[in-house]
């Protein structure tokens, strides 16, 4: 029995997924993904006109779900350091296909100008808006010091806080970090370094184990 026509386009970007994990999105092939697709290279192009494209829909696939997670976390009312936590703590259960996306987003950002500012773009629409919000909730509410630019705790948040995640879950491919504590202890030390860091001279303290 014939495939539908619409079961083409996500069967494309699978295909895509795998040999850009494997070769890069430069050294894809079109005819090997369209072989691996069981479609022509005609309707890969069809779909997805460049490579860029079908990359970012690779990328689409998977950043539409964890946006969803991440948007109701972020965008509800409370401390901004419960939501911070959160977010940590989403991308600390991770799924090995979300991993290997944003190990795919990292190494192409890092080799191509054109998909970065593409990325870039995409979480400009995405996460970043609402992770700023709440930030500068905090700030406003006196949780984070107020003498700190906003780029610099941006900076703190993604250096001790999402990235030990994301760490932890690769552990297995970097032995340096298989020492890292689970999800949500390391997500309860980060929120501590984090406010250690930035937080506001007088802010309620961070409770032990838990940060709330």
């Amino acid at each position: 029995m014939a495939r539908p026509r619409s079961d083409i386009q996500p069967r494309i970007v699978e295909a895509a997924r795998g040999r850009f994990l494997a070769h890069g999105v430069e050294g894809a092939s079109l005819r090997e993904i369209a072989r691996d697709a069981r479609t022509s290279i005609g309707m890969v192009v069809y779909y997805f006109p460049t490579k860029d494209d079908l990359f970012l829909a690779v990328v689409e696939e998977v950043y539409a779900g964890m946006l969803a997670d991440l948007t109701a976390v972020l965008d509800v009312p409370g401390p901004a350091r419960d939501r911070l936590r959160a977010v940590f703590l989403r991308l600390g259960k991770a799924s090995d296909r979300e991993l290997e996306v944003i190990r795919l987003v990292v190494r192409e950002a890092l080799s191509s100008s054109t998909r970065l500012r593409r990325i870039v773009a995409r979480f400009m629409r995405g996460h970043v808006p609402l992770l700023l919000q709440a930030i500068q909730d905090g700030i406003r509410e006196g949780e984070l010091d107020t003498s700190v630019p906003l780029p610099a705790i941006v900076v703190a948040c993604f250096g001790l806080g999402a990235l030990p995640q994301i760490a932890r879950r690769a552990a297995g491919a970097v032995p340096l970090f298989a020492g890292l504590p689970g999800a949500e202890k390391l997500a309860d030390l980060s929120m501590q370094l984090i406010y250690r860091a930035v937080g506001a001279v007088g802010a309620p303290p961070l409770k032990k184990g838990r940060a709330r």
